[in-house]
C-alpha cells in the first residue's frame, strides 16, 4: 500500500478574540492518498480555509504535525517550506489571485519562473495547459479582460503547471455563477479521473456528489460523511 502524500496529525489552531480564545481546529487528523478527491464542507467561519492554509503550509498550526510523504514540515526552515510548497502544492482560490499586471500566459508561467525554470520551458508548459483548458485564444489577455470562468480556469492551469502532489482548492466555485461552477467541477473531476489529487473546501453541500471522500468541519472537528 502506498504511503499518504499528505498527513495531518492532531492539528490545532486558535485565535485570540478580545479577552477570549477561539478554538478553530481541535485535533484534526487526515491522510491524503494519491488520487483522492476529498471534499470538506461546513458553514462559513467553521475553519475550512484555515485548515486548507495549514495543509498548504501557508499557516502554522499551534500544535500537531504535517507530513508531505515522510518529510516533517516542522523540521524545515522557512526557505525549505517555501520550496516544498512550490514543488508539492497547487492552490486554487475563490477570488483567483491572478496578478492583474500579468496576462494569462504569464500568470501560469510564474510558479515555474519562481522555481528557477527557464522561460522557454515555462512558456511551453503554460501554453500547453491553457490550450488543454480551452484558453488558447486568451494567452495575452489580462485578468480584467476575462470572465470569471476563464479566470478560474487560468487559476487551475497555474495550480497544475508545477505538477504538484496535491491541489488545494478553497471555495473555487464561490465566485462563479451556476453554469461556470458546474463547468469547473466537471473539469476538476476529469483531472482527478486522470490521477490529480485534490482537496477542496466549500460551504456548498451540492458539490458533495463530486467527492470520493467527504468530511464536515464542525466545532473544530473533522467528521466523515
Amino acid at each position: 500500500m502506498n504511503s499518504p502524500i499528505l498527513t495531518l496529525r492532531n492539528i490545532q489552531k486558535s485565535y485570540p478574540s478580545g479577552d477570549s480564545i477561539i478554538h478553530v481546529l481541535r485535533g484534526i487528523d487526515l491522510e491524503v492518498n494519491r488520487g483522492d478527491f476529498i471534499g470538506i464542507t461546513g458553514p462559513s467561519g467553521s475553519g475550512k480555509s484555515t485548515l486548507l492554509s495549514i495543509m498548504g503550509t501557508l499557516e502554522h498550526p499551534d500544535e500537531g504535525e504535517i507530513f508531505y510523504g515522510d518529510i516533517a514540515v516542522k523540521s524545515l526552515s522557512d526557505e525549505e517550506i517555501s520550496e516544498l510548497r512550490n514543488r508539492k502544492v497547487g492552490f486554487i482560490f475563490q477570488f483567483y489571485n491572478l496578478l492583474p499586471e500579468f496576462n494569462a500566459l504569464e500568470n501560469v508561467m510564474l510558479p515555474l519562473i519562481l522555481r528557477g525554470e527557464n522561460s522557454t520551458k515555462a512558456r511551453g508548459l503554460a501554453e500547453e495547459l491553457l490550450d488543454q483548458l480551452g484558453l488558447k485564444d486568451r494567452f495575452h489577455h489580462f485578468p480584467s479582460e476575462l470572465s470569471g470562468g476563464e479566470r478560474q480556469r487560468i487559476a487551475v492551469a497555474r495550480a497544475l503547471v508545477t505538477d504538484p502532489d496535491v491541489i488545494l482548492a478553497d471555495e473555487p466555485t464561490g465566485n462563479l455563477d451556476r453554469d461556470n461552477a458546474d463547468l469547473l467541477m466537471d473539469l476538476l473531476k476529469s483531472l482527478n479521473d486522470k490521477g490529480v489529487t485534490i482537496v477542496l473546501v466549500t460551504h456548498n453541500e451540492e458539490l458533495r456528489e463530486f467527492f470520493k471522500r467527504s468530511y464536515r468541519l464542525l466545532n473544530g472537528k473533522l467528521i466523515p460523511d
